[in-house]
């Protein structure tokens, strides 16, 4: 069977939300014990500390299984490149990572700070950018009152959302929809370039042979602004990755 669950981000959630949110799908709750492998490849498993925190909470829930808990990143990696295949591979989605992979294993010159410092070009961060736009006037009013009528602009809402209830970075990546949908009005370019040159400038550019391996990139930012993501990788002179087996790139 396919089910899908909320997020699972141990850097987030404690124990007992984590169970909850497994405790909601039937499926689940059925057959936990007929688990017999568990690949987990999500957000905040960077680190050894919760690698191990959350394969121990999976290893008590589905006791009969083999746990292996990776970073997203893992994932991102297996979905794009070739066997063997030397690449840097982004993520662009509600968050944003960048790895290089040298055909066997996976480094990191960036450790992830979570949602608040780091995440740049992600749904969240361009969402936190169109909630400062707006409240500090700098919208155009056009854009402005269309904004107004898709979202709760509301002040009380918004801090609720952000600092009383699960997910904010989640809750922000929601407004992402918005500057994609109006990407071509220059307000909304300025952010998303602005966006792409700090993820080219502050992730990419870390690894020295950036402009001599495919770069690959997977994630719902990196999808819906594929063209302005060529158009930025292009400007570096930097070598975006098509693989045939995940036609992510067509034109």
């Amino acid at each position: 069977f396919s089910t899908q669950t909320k997020g699972l981000n141990p850097e987030i959630l404690d124990k007992k939300e984590i169970i909850e949110r497994l405790q909601e799908h039937f499926d689940i709750v059925q057959n936990r014990n007929k688990v017999t492998n568990l690949y987990f490849y999500g957000a905040g498993c960077g680190t050894d500390r919760m690698k191990i925190w959350l394969s121990q909470i999976f290893q008590n829930y589905f006791s009969n299984a083999i746990i292996d808990v990776k970073e997203d990143t893992y994932a991102a990696v297996y979905a794009t490149t070739a066997k063997g295949e030397k690449a840097i591979v982004s993520i662009l989605g509600t968050g944003s990572n960048c790895s290089y992979f040298d055909g066997k294993e996976l480094h990191q010159k960036v450790q992830s700070l979570g949602y608040i410092i780091m995440d740049d070009c992600s749904g969240n961060v361009f969402g936190k950018e169109l909630i400062r736009k707006y409240y500090f006037n700098k919208m155009p009013k056009e854009l402005a009152e269309v904004f107004e009528k898709e979202y709760d602009v509301d002040q009380k809402d918004i801090k609720s959302k952000l600092y009383k209830e699960a997910n904010p970075n989640a809750y922000l990546a929601t407004y992402a929809k918005f500057l994609i949908q109006h990407k071509e009005t220059e307000f909304c370019r300025k952010i998303i370039f602005k966006g792409m040159r700090s993820f080219v400038k502050n992730y990419i550019m870390q690894y020295d042979n950036y402009k001599e391996v495919p770069v690959h990139f997977i994630g719902s930012i990196a999808f819906y602004l594929k063209d302005e993501l060529e158009i930025m990788l292009n400007k570096y002179e930097i070598k975006l990755a098509f693989n045939p087996d995940f036609p992510f790139f067509i034109k």
